[in-house]
């Protein structure tokens, strides 16, 4: 193995650059901006789609497919949206290539231009919704809840691998609904979603909330979403669910006949999550010595290394080795052996500390011989010896272990880097000693947001779905609130 990891005391982004790339999760492409998503890296991401899959399908959710391209134009008719996405989007505008005159290589054919240049999606609510128009004729078409896994461009200038890259992979949901209360319920049902997953699968503890007016999704009358605090105190927000209004809806004409004989506009949400996941895993658990999984998002949950010297050995322990794996997949444990006589164990011990397998099996003849391996944990680093009897129980008692371990220690973090202050001295000095989620009274003006933000680089992350009127006085301009909004440094 090569030398250790940068440490996340000294330099916490090189620490995550370089754990992304030594763990073989992604790299930097040839195109600017985009990242290579390598098997290790995008196994992770098909063990999110595969719970979030279900989750959606559990709650009605069909999965469907829409252009890559959009028409400008589509942008252009709702106008927060066009807006907000404008200066990010990517523009076709020829459909060929020819050989240059002076045999210098390809150049875009001038004759080739297109009649109406195309957007590649930012995201999709105008193509849907103009699809949607060509669905929804009566109130008995609907709701439409409908989802997309997909990829979309969005231009970023500075980009890291996972958190901000300009073509990264996401699930859109998109659905159309009767009536208000139909769509808002949707839209704070979805967010419930994005939550459970984060706790339940990644092990990390969100706080649920609005954004405020500026902080919105560019088209929506309300965002919605799920933050998670990083191991360096910044807050990385890890899902939104925005409803709609009829905001698409009167974009596109999209109308039904109601069960009155009337006719109304379709009420509309959004919601997505996407590859940043993979960054806010790797952010809110891992250590200086390599990842740390959760077991329920993990490629590998165990490991089996075998220590021995000679093939008759290996054969004996083979045997031995391969009837415990049939058992524990027949649990439903996602087991490697790694028997490759290419590679010293001290060697596969890093390797896989390295990569956050969160059990590693060792066994060798003595063990053989005493029906016993030994077992260590990645997300504590300690190990004993432990019968071989029943081992696959052990293993998935262990993984339950350590999946609600993971979180408690999250939980634990955030609540120890959770402040609550009352006056704009205070607010600054605990932003740049401890950082992390700060509670503090705001006036809801968009200029004490913005001077806020321009001032201290912390915005408003959410107001909490959960928190309690008090009574008390903005921070910042000394105004009248009534309730305390969470502030954070972000990604």
């Amino acid at each position: 193995m090569s030398k250790g990891l940068p440490s996340r005391a000294e330099d916490y982004s090189a620490w995550y650059n370089e754990l992304v790339k030594r763990a073989d999760l992604a790299e930097n492409s040839a195109v600017r901006g985009c990242m290579v998503i390598k098997p290790y890296g995008y196994s992770i991401w098909e063990k999110m789609q595969g719970a979030l899959d279900q989750m959606f399908k559990d709650t009605g959710h069909s999965n469907a497919y829409f252009p890559l391209f959009i028409p400008k134009s589509y942008l252009s008719r709702e106008a927060d949206h066009v807006e907000g996405f404008a200066k990010e989007c990517a523009v076709v505008t020829h459909y060929r290539l020819k050989a240059s005159d002076n045999g210098s290589g390809l150049v875009v054919d001038p004759e080739a231009k297109l009649e109406e240049e195309l957007i590649v999606r930012p995201t999709s609510e105008t193509v849907i919704w103009n699809t949607y128009k060509n669905w929804i004729q009566s109130y008995r078409d609907l709701p439409i809840l409908v989802n997309q896994w997909a990829n979309v461009v969005r231009w970023e200038m500075r980009t890291r691998l996972f958190l901000r890259t300009a073509e990264f992979l996401w699930q859109e949901g998109h659905t159309a609904h009767a009536t208000r209360m139909e769509a808002i319920e949707e839209t704070q049902k979805m967010l419930k979603v994005y939550a459970t997953f984060a706790e339940k699968f990644m092990a990390v503890p969100v706080l649920q909330g609005v954004k405020t007016e500026s902080e919105k999704f560019a088209g929506a009358v309300d965002t919605y979403c799920i933050e998670a605090l990083m191991q360096d105190g910044k807050a990385l927000q890890a899902g939104t669910s925005h409803f709609l209004g009829q905001n698409f809806a009167k974009a596109f004409d999209v109308k039904f006949a109601t069960k009155e004989g009337g006719l109304d506009l379709v009420w509309g949400t959004s919601w997505g999550v996407s590859t940043r996941l993979v960054g806010g895993l790797i952010m809110a658990h891992s250590d200086d010595k390599g990842l740390v999984l959760p077991p329920k998002l993990a490629p590998i949950q165990v490991v089996i290394i075998p220590i021995v010297r000679d093939k008759d050995q290996y054969a004996l322990i083979n045997e031995k080795v391969n009837s415990i794996i049939e058992k524990m997949r027949f649990h439903g444990i996602s087991v490697h052996y790694d028997n490759r006589d290419t590679h010293k164990p001290g060697w596969k011990f890093a390797e896989y500390e390295l990569k956050g397998v969160p059990l590693r099996l060792a066994i060798g003849p003595r063990d053989l011989e005493n029906n016993t391996m030994e077992i260590a944990r990645r997300d504590t680093l300690t190990k004993e010896t432990v019968s071989m009897d029943n081992i696959e129980m052990l293993v998935k008692n262990l993984l339950e272990e350590i999946q609600d371990s993971i979180y408690q220690k999250a939980l634990n973090f955030r609540e120890e880097n959770t402040s609550e202050v009352e006056s704009y001295d205070e607010f600054k000095k605990v932003l740049k000693d401890k950082g992390g989620f700060v509670k503090a009274h705001w006036d809801g003006t968009a200029e004490t947001e913005e001077r806020i933000k321009k001032e201290t680089k912390a915005t408003i992350r959410c107001i909490l779905l959960d928190e309690k009127e008090e009574q008390g006085k903005c921070i910042y301009s000394g105004k009248p609130s009534n309730k305390k909004v969470v502030f954070a440094k972000a990604y």
